[in-house]
């Protein structure tokens, strides 16, 4: 099971191991699924963006079916999220933590989306935790549906699009290729930056008031 779960954090071996399919399941549970937070979407995509230059066998598909696939995959994970949401409700904000769960994860994707609004559910896609909570949120407040999807089309096919693109472009350049493990440690550090600077930020004015 350990081994298992080290292969779902790792983007190579998920398309080594599951092709495709696994490919496509992954960005569903990332963005459908509360427990998809740790998995690795940003990484994910741009590896396979990549592959589709240098190794065409391993997916199967060109840059165009790829994003068009992972978009749709990713559309539908947050209608899953916001559905989930939605039959939830503000009692999630009370729920325990649990291994999976970590209700500081809800409260700074609130955070962000009362300073973004509906755009949180296209920014909040190129930053992990907030792209698996933030359907879940919107389902929560019951953001209009037509509004939702809106911006859940557009966040989809901008993340998908820009990473897989930058990474076709990328895979056509050998260095690339034999450095892959270094650019997806930098995209990881890049991507989760924002994120430690809002925990970080949500635990100061927690204790400020918690001192008051």
């Amino acid at each position: 099971m350990l081994e298992f779960l080290k292969q779902l954090t790792d983007p190579q071996s998920i398309i080594h191991y599951g092709g495709l399919a696994l490919l496509l399941f992954v960005v569903f549970a990332e963005t459908g699924l509360l427990i998809g937070f740790f998995l690795p979407g940003d990484s994910l995509i741009f590896i396979s963006g990549m592959f589709c230059v240098s190794k065409p066998e391993l997916l199967g598909v060109n840059i165009f079916a790829l994003i068009f696939l992972l978009s749709i995959s990713a559309i539908i994970g947050n209608i899953v999220g916001y559905w989930f949401g939605n039959k939830v409700g503000p009692p999630l904000f009370t729920r325990k933590d649990s291994i999976i769960f970590k209700k500081r994860y809800l409260e700074v994707t609130r955070d962000f989306y009362n300073k973004n609004g509906g755009k949180t559910l296209i920014l909040g896609r190129f930053l992990p935790i907030i792209r698996t909570f933030a359907p879940i949120l919107a389902g929560v407040i019951k953001i209009d549906f037509k509004k939702f999807m809106l911006y859940n089309v557009i966040g989809a096919f901008a993340w998908i699009g820009l990473l897989a693109s930058i990474g076709y472009y990328l895979g056509t350049y050998v260095w690339v290729q034999e450095n892959v493990e270094y650019i997806v440690i930098g995209l990881i550090i890049i991507t989760l930056f924002p994120i430690f600077s809002a925990f970080r930020k949500k635990k100061n004015e927690n204790n400020t008031t918690v001192n008051r």
